[in-house]
């Protein structure tokens, strides 16, 4: 599943492609067809994005697609959330004809853009939408996200760290490799119930996650090993892998640390996989 730095990649990328133009709304798989009729031929005013979800919103139909006449109380939002098969692909114009597996496709006269096989591609209201983002913890790449707010929910939790920090009720937008990874970064046993994490390492792993989410974002893909530790500076093969980037412990399972040289461990936790180094990571 997509993390939290890529959904807001997306959301730029819709933004860069058609914000400020009326766009052609289709649904040629169908299961859309209805809301798509009602936005096609209506302007892209934004692209929200707050933990996994995606936001579009769309001005009423006849409305100006200029910024100073969209009202977002009064909009029509695309909810979307890829899960785990979903697929965004973005091509320019002419569009091809889409595939039948297309549930949302978006034109205008220079771009497209496919949408396939998302869990959720939902026209929604402004409430609705707004109920979405109170649910949701504080995602580190909004502006408006409070860290106290998160840290509140960790420190009276026994639930593990490695448990919560995957918790979107409690930070969103962070998934398995920048769980694995920060807490390795700082050296917390993944282990280590919530209501032990203390403020000051609370704030590190903030600020840290906020950096290397935002180089996620302007580099579309994830790194997380410090300049001391990239394959140029230790003379080291570089990592192959699909999901790219260096790393120091995420599917690294059995593998030596590049820090202390120890065995890298793997376990399943929340049901997913985490990666964690027990001689760097005590408890």
């Amino acid at each position: 599943m997509p993390e939290g730095h890529t959904i807001h990649r997306l959301a730029q990328d819709y933004a860069a492609a058609f914000a400020g133009t009326t766009v052609r709304v289709t649904s040629p798989q169908g299961k859309f067809s209805d809301a798509a009729a009602l936005l096609d031929g209506t302007a892209l005013h934004t692209a929200d994005a707050h933990g996994k979800h995606l936001f579009l919103g769309f001005g009423a139909p006849g409305r100006s697609p200029a910024p100073d006449a969209f009202d977002p109380s009064l909009a029509h939002w695309v909810h979307i959330h890829l899960g785990l098969f979903g697929k965004v692909a973005f091509g320019g114009a002419p569009a091809p004809p889409p595939a039948d597996t297309v549930r949302l496709r978006l034109a205008n006269g220079t771009a497209y853009v496919d949408l396939r096989g998302p869990t959720t591609c939902a026209l929604i209201t402004h409430d609705e939408k707004r109920a979405i983002h109170d649910r949701l913890g504080p995602d580190p790449l909004r502006p408006d996200a409070d860290p106290a707010l998160a840290f509140a929910r960790v420190r009276r939790s026994r639930t593990t760290i490695a448990a919560l920090l995957m918790d979107q009720k409690v930070i969103a937008g962070v998934g398995n490799v920048y769980r694995a990874e920060v807490l390795f970064r700082h050296g917390i046993d993944p282990y280590r119930p919530g209501r032990d994490v203390t403020p000051a390492e609370w704030d590190a792993i903030w600020q840290d996650l906020v950096a290397l989410m935002r180089e996620g974002v302007r580099n579309n893909r994830i790194d997380t090993v410090r300049p001391e530790h990239t394959p140029e500076a230790m003379g080291r093969p570089p990592r192959v892998d699909d999901h790219g980037g260096e790393v120091y412990v995420y599917r690294r399972a059995a593998r030596p640390c590049h820090i202390c040289g120890g065995e890298i461990r793997t376990a399943e936790l929340a049901a997913r996989n985490l990666f964690w180094c027990p001689a760097c990571q005590r408890s």
